[in-house]
């Protein structure tokens, strides 16, 4: 019975295998987030990076088809790094957050 299981299993080879499939220096500064439906999620450390990823992306996808296979990803999406959050607790206030008090 096929349950998606082969999916499953090429998709933890990506996150098993990062730094071989996309070299020491990608992953030394970026960590993949999450797949689905084909589509890998990569958070960079820096915007930087963020942007040198997606320069990259053509090599990238290359790299993780020729170690893992390639229907497994076919694209890829580049978040920079992640921001604070200024919200606290269940209800939040539209607005401008805490600068607004202040003049």
């Amino acid at each position: 019975m096929e349950r998606g299981w082969q999916e499953n299993l090429a998709g933890g080879q990506v996150f098993g295998r990062w730094a071989t499939l996309v070299g020491a220096d990608v992953a030394e500064h970026a960590k993949p987030i999450a797949i689905k439906d084909g589509e890998l999620t990569v958070q960079a450390d820096s915007t930087a990076w963020a942007t040198q990823l997606r320069l990259l992306q053509r090599q990238l996808l290359a790299g993780i088809a020729a170690g893992v296979g390639r229907d497994v990803v076919t694209r890829l999406k580049v978040q920079g790094p992640s921001t604070p959050s200024w919200r606290y607790g269940p209800r939040h206030v539209s607005g401008r957050g805490p600068r607004d008090t202040y003049g």
